[in-house]
């Protein structure tokens, strides 16, 4: 538990921490840079001067209690998740107002690698191998996902070489130019990738959509990327008396 002695702030069942053994553990254990990050939060948070509604306080605590059936709502417990809670909330409308604005525009320039994409793939690090798989599919002489179970060197082979949806943005960059230069069912010779050779078949393109969970996801995005740039500009260092 915190306690609020004058030289002691740590007691954790026998052993009283001083505050030098604290800071100590904490540089010790690596958990300033996730400290200043919270810092920086809050700093954000209180200059940009979010507010919330008595509404959404209100949700809050609707959903806390649903959450966390049978807590006694005036309890300290509950406080504590309250607190928290509320500053999750002030943090979602600080990405909001800060990002929010020109999301539209940012997705766009980010489309191209958020789409995702459906494929099938067999690897082998065998050239002749990997060139008969390509004519025998290309002939029709055999299926694709036959090939993949009987050839295939990756874990494709446990999924008749089906791979996906996965984001293109995730891919070997090689892979990537493949399958955006492909239409669906096309199919691509083999082609070497770090030490192996794949051969590709694009079987569906899902183009982004800049829905809810997106939308949600490039605030993150947008939200990480100046929490990192603070970090780094921010310089700090633990001083202990």
């Amino acid at each position: 538990m915190i306690t609020s002695h004058k030289n002691q702030v740590l007691q954790w069942g026998d052993r009283i921490l001083q505050p030098g053994e604290v800071l100590s553990l904490i540089s010790e254990y690596q958990l300033v840079p996730a400290l200043i990050k919270e810092i920086i939060i809050d700093q954000a948070i209180a200059a940009a001067e979010i507010v919330y509604t008595p509404e959404e306080e209100k949700q809050v605590c609707e959903q806390l209690a649903q959450q966390y059936q049978g807590i006694d709502e005036q309890g300290e417990n509950f406080q504590q998740l309250k607190i928290m809670a509320i500053r999750q909330l002030k943090l979602e409308k600080f990405k909001e107002a800060t990002w929010g604005g020109d999301l539209n525009s940012y997705f766009f320039q980010r489309k191209a690698q958020l789409d995702r994409v459906i494929y099938s793939l067999i690897t082998t690090s065998e050239i002749g191998i990997a060139q008969e798989i390509y004519f025998r599919i290309k002939e029709g002489e055999q299926s694709f996902a036959e090939l993949a179970r009987e050839y295939a060197q990756g874990p494709e082979a446990q999924t008749d070489g089906l791979v996906g949806p996965i984001d293109l943005q995730s891919l070997h960059p090689t892979l990537v130019n493949i399958l955006s230069r492909s239409q669906p069912q096309q199919l691509s010779p083999p082609t070497q990738i770090n030490n192996v050779l794949v051969i590709v078949r694009l079987e569906k393109l899902l183009p982004a959509q800049l829905d809810r969970s997106m939308r949600q996801r490039l605030l993150n995005e947008r939200f990480n990327q100046w929490l990192q740039g603070q970090m780094t500009e921010q310089k700090w260092q633990i001083q202990i008396s």
